[in-house]
Parts: structure tokens; sequence; C-alpha cells
């Protein structure tokens, strides 16, 4: 019988193989390793790509796991009160007339008379109007979207402005729609935040997307950042003007205060909240600007700006004793009314909000409401007001789900509180109320357009009652 051949390599011989085997791979880890932090500390190509697809990746993980719920969103927030409704009303020291809010629970603005009683309600979701021409290919769910802005034109007929949760960019554009809630146009462009009316119906609004330029002087300004512009469209809706904001004030001798960014705003440098026409009216008592003209509101920078839209450029800008502001807006007597978000630091029981109406000459504070410990004032993002025509002001608390109007001395005199509530899926027994993100006392003569009857408002989820 031959003799049978083993071909097995002795045992020694395997370790060795497997020993040389994982050096190889630890070596071939460790150049990627090395290489791959090279390319990222000197940012040498393909470093953008890398960043890139890491930013992306992070930012869909995050849409997919932390925006499951409604309840969730930022749209909420806990319900201070069991309270709803109008809870105080001094008929004798209010201004009269109709109020319009936009409210966290869904893409819907409300009319209701001084008693809250609804006199009018608008519902359109954004899936109505979204279509291929849309710079957004994936919307996120009507569910998942409110309208941040909603003001009256003059005609009566609403415009309003769909924000989303859990996507960048969180503008998904604006819409003008009849008393019937049927859309007059639409604009696609990735609108935000908020938008003003001129007299003659053009709409002055903010835009906002990712810009890869990057700014000789400014290198701290890395790319993609999510960038806004201002626009001005057509009465119809259509886009005949549009102004990079950052460049207008890259380009500006106010260029240095963008150097003050806080080190988790480079992305998003401006974060533009609000943008106010200045009109012939409000242009005559204020030095810094001419109609025609729009102020802006840098939240995370301080600064409140003026833009000249015809040679695109920042034409003065301040910044003063207010922190994460909103709605900046120039009165007839050439002040500034803000809503001071974060400012209110001496007595923090009372709520960290304020609403202040400073001289823009020297930044002193004219007038100014704070809360007190029994009516706390607290929102620490969103929020606006308006100076009424008696010389009140209505307050817009977006974090409390709270409407009020204060007089000059301070003195509530009519308050509401969002009626929506529901169950924290956080906190067993506990109740959510949806953000008012806006409100506007309209006009005598367009609140005559609503005062017909018959109207059967919906009820909470978009059905009749």
């Amino acid at each position: 019988m031959p003799a049978t051949v083993h071909n097995e390599e002795p045992a020694e011989n395997n370790r060795g193989d497997r020993i040389f085997f994982a050096a190889f791979m630890t070596g071939i880890a460790a150049i990627s390793f090395g290489l791959g932090a090279f390319i990222v500390l000197a940012e040498v190509p393909p470093y953008q790509s890398m960043k890139n697809a890491f930013r992306a990746g992070t930012a869909l993980w995050e849409q997919r796991t932390k925006y499951t719920d409604v309840e969730r969103l930022d749209f909420w927030a806990p319900a201070r009160t069991e309270k709803t409704g109008v809870t105080i009303h001094d008929a004798n020291k209010t201004q009269q007339g109709l109020t319009l809010y936009s409210s966290g629970d869904g893409p819907h603005a409300v009319l209701i008379d001084m008693d809250g009683n609804v006199v009018h309600e608008w519902r359109m979701p954004f899936s109505e109007i979204h279509d291929e021409t849309s710079p957004i290919p994936n919307p996120q769910k009507d569910g998942f979207m409110h309208w941040h802005t909603a003001k009256m034109a003059p005609d009566g007929d609403l415009i309003v402005q769909y924000t989303a949760a859990g996507d960048t960019p969180y503008g998904y554009g604006m819409a003008k729609i009849d008393r019937n809630s049927k859309p007059v146009w639409k604009y696609l462009g990735t609108a935000h935040h908020d938008f003003s009316i001129a007299p003659d119906g053009r709409v002055y609004a903010l835009t906002q997307e990712f810009r890869f330029n990057k700014y000789a002087n400014r290198k701290q300004l890395t790319p993609p950042r999510l960038d806004d512009f201002a626009v001005i469209l057509s009465p119809e809706g259509k886009e005949i003007k549009r102004v990079s904001i950052l460049d207008a004030m890259i380009n500006s001798s106010y260029a240095n205060m963008v150097d003050f960014a806080p080190y988790f705003s480079n992305e998003d440098v401006l974060h533009t909240n609000t943008i106010q026409l200045i009109t012939e009216e409000t242009a005559a008592n204020f030095a810094h600007g001419k109609a025609g003209d729009v102020v802006l509101s840098f939240r995370d920078l301080g600064i409140i700006a003026v833009l000249d839209m015809d040679v695109e450029k920042i034409v003065w800008a301040t910044r003063g004793p207010w922190l994460g502001q909103h709605d900046p807006d120039v009165l007839p007597n050439g002040d500034i009314l803000l809503f001071d978000n974060q400012g209110q630091l001496a007595d923090p029981d009372a709520g960290q909000s304020r609403v202040l109406q400073i001289d823009p000459k020297t930044n002193a504070i004219t007038w100014q409401y704070k809360g007190t410990i029994e009516h706390k004032f607290d929102s620490n993002i969103r929020a606006d007001q308006q100076r009424l025509a008696n010389g009140n002001t209505l307050i817009t608390e977006s974090t409390g789900g709270r409407l009020l109007e204060v007089t000059p001395d301070g003195e509530i005199v009519w308050e509401y509180l969002n009626p929506v509530r529901r169950d924290d899926p956080d906190n067993s027994g506990k109740k959510l109320i949806p953000i008012l993100s806006q409100s506007e006392r309209i006009s005598d003569d367009r609140a005559a357009l609503f005062t017909d009857t018959g109207f059967t408002p919906p009820s909470n989820d978009g059905e009749p009652r």
C-alpha cells in the first residue's frame, strides 16, 4: 500500500500567519486612521465630502429617531395651568377687536373675538400645495408642520408660512389662501420665520439655503452653511428680487460684528428671524433707514439691522441689552419695540423674557414689560408683540401658549390661553400646550369681513363640530 502524504503545515506556522495577518490589518487600520485624521485636521480633499456625508448621516439619523412623536416636537411645551381661553378681560381698558393667531398643533390659524369665541379658522396642509418645483423633495408629514406666521392681507385673505420640525431647511414656503382655505397663490421657495406685507400688496420674506462659498477674511464661516436671503414677492406671489443677507453684512462697515458669533452658530451664523418693511410712516422719525428698507433680527448674534434692498447692503446694525430677541418693530415715533426672549436675568422666578421699547439712537430702554411671580413671562424662543392704537401692547408668549394685552403701566387687561391640550408622553398625568408663534389684532375694516353668521368652526382635529 502506498504511503499517505500529509500536506498540513505545522501549527506554529498557522499561528504565525494569523499573527502576521492581524498585524497587517492593524497597520492598515492605523494608516487609515492617520490618513483620515490628517485629512480632517489639515482640511484637505476629500475633507469636505467626508464632513458633508457625516453631517447628512447624522441629520438623517436624528430625523428618524428623534422626530417620531408630534408631542415631542418643540411646537409643544408643558402647560402651566389648566385654564383655557380668555381668563382676563377688562373691556374698559382693552383695544376691542378680533385677534388672529397661529398654533403649533398644525398648519392652521384662528380668528377669535375678545371673549375667545372662534370667529373663523383656516386650515391647509402643506401636502395640498407641494409639487415637484419645491426644493424640498420629501417633506415631513403634515402633522410635523405648523404656520409659524399667519398675517391677514388687506383683502381679508391670509398669507401663511410653513415651518417643519426635524428638517433642514425647515422653512418650506408660503401661500396666500382665501377665507375658505383655498390657495390663491403659493411660493415654494424655502421661506421661513417671518414676512411683511407692503401697502401695495408685495411681500417681503426670508428664505434659506445651503451655500458652499467661502469668505477670504472670515475663515470661520466654513461651508456648507445655512444662509438667509431677503426676497420680495409680487402681489401674485412671484419672486421679483433676492438678496443674500450674509453677503450684505460682510460687504458693509458692520462686517466685524459677524466675528462675535457664538461657537454653535457658524453653520447658521445669522439665523434671521424677523423681516419688517420700513414704510413711509415709520421712516419719518427713524434715522437709520428709509422707506423700502427692511429691519432684520439676527438671533444668535443679538443684532438688529437695517438692509437697504436697493444697494443690497446693511446700512445700520446695533446690539443692546437683549438676548435671543425676536420681532423688532419700528414705531411711528422712531423707537423700536422688540421681544427680548432671554434678557430678563434679575428675577428668574418671574421668567426670563420681557418686551422692550428702545431708543435706537442710544439703545436706552424707554418702556418695558416683564413678568411677576404671579404672572410668569417666559418664552425662550419665538414670540412677538404688536403696539395697538390705544397705546396697549398685544404680546405673544409663545412657549406659554398665551396671548396677553398690557397697558403702558404693565397691567394685564386681556389674557388668552390656547385651549388645545394633549397628554405629555414623558410625564404621566401632565398636559402639553401648543405654542402660539405669533398674533395680531386686526383692523376694524378687515374685521368687518368676518362678522357674518353661519360659520361652523372646525374642532381641534380639523373636522366640523
